[in-house]
């Protein structure tokens, strides 16, 4: 999906929509954790990133360890080119303008699988604006995203005009 997303999809819009030329990128969930790495590997790609609860430090968590490990192997350094924790340290791009919300009563926060506290921790020692919010009452589901999203289209739109 990778080289889909940062690539192929990207040639595949420029064809046939009037474009700018520039862009930003979302997810959720996992889709979140690809839309953070695909901005922090391809610095200036991206004018803005933004996810909805997306797994954010995979090498500490129970899924992402399973996860990178049936993937990538067991060697611990391969895995840090596919967190976003990691490439935070080494990242020298322009601003990544993050956007993230992280429904506070999500099954997968409480479970230790989500890690937004790693995340926002990672952005102010790589001194990159990130806002993290946390929404009180919402999970990991459907109606949390559709509740949130005209503010991450704003996010970008800011950034994209």
């Amino acid at each position: 999906m990778y080289s889909y997303v940062t690539s192929e999809l990207r040639q595949l819009i420029d064809k046939y929509f009037n474009t700018s030329g520039k862009q930003s990128i979302t997810g959720h969930s996992m889709g979140g954790h690809g839309a953070l790495i695909c901005a922090l590997k391809n610095p200036g790609l991206y004018s803005s990133v933004s996810a909805f609860s997306p797994i954010c430090n995979p090498m500490e968590c129970p899924w992402g360890q399973k996860a990178f490990t049936g993937y990538l192997g067991s060697n611990k350094d391969t895995w840090k080119a596919y967190d976003s924790c990691q490439l935070l340290k080494t990242y020298s791009g322009p601003a990544l303008n993050i956007l993230v919300d992280q429904g506070a009563a999500d099954q997968f926060l409480s479970d230790g699988q989500l890690l937004p506290d790693h995340l926002e921790t990672a952005c102010a020692t790589a001194s990159q604006k990130a806002i993290v919010r946390m929404q009180d009452g919402y999970d990991h589901s459907y109606f949390f995203i559709s509740t949130f999203i005209g503010d991450h289209l704003h996010h970008h739109a800011k950034f994209l005009k």
